[in-house]
């Protein structure tokens, strides 16, 4: 394939929509987030998946699987954690099998403004999802983001 070939430009073109779309979308959310919440939507994304960890067998995820699971470098996760536990939304402590090991949970409070939080996430992603499937460009992208399902973990 060269620059040139229309093949190579479509697939651009696509991942230009499919860059937009997300854009969109984020900034909706990171508005109403802050707006009402004070959070940032990689804030709530952090608050969301420490939330769902359990104390059973490969419950608690380590800082590297928290990363990937926000799509952040795992130092800006670990800057993230630890504005969060400052503001009194996480905790973190030590492994009680494995000293050199770190848990994080969400406290109380965290879970809290969580719980309020994702009635918000979820009718800002509706908004900006209804908003974007009136561009021509971005409408099949949203009807492909409507039939997703989560992956379900291995």
């Amino acid at each position: 394939m060269t620059a040139t070939d229309p093949a190579l430009t479509a697939l651009a073109q696509g991942w230009c929509a499919l860059s937009l779309l997300h854009g969109r979308i984020e900034a909706h959310i990171e508005r109403a987030l802050q707006a009402k919440h004070d959070l940032s939507v990689r804030e709530y994304s952090l608050l969301d998946v420490l939330s769902r960890q359990h104390d059973g067998d490969g419950g608690h995820l380590q800082m590297k699987q928290v990363a990937d699971a926000v799509v952040l470098s795992q130092s800006a996760t670990t800057r993230l954690v630890t504005r969060l536990e400052d503001r009194g939304l996480l905790e973190r402590y030590l492994c009680p099998t494995d000293r050199r090991g770190i848990y994080t949970n969400v406290t109380e409070a965290g879970l809290e403004l969580l719980e309020a939080a994702r009635p918000t996430n979820d009718a800002a992603l509706r908004e900006a999802l209804d908003e974007a499937a009136k561009n021509p460009e971005l409408a099949p992208l949203v009807r492909a983001v409507e039939t997703l399902k989560a992956p379900v973990p291995a």
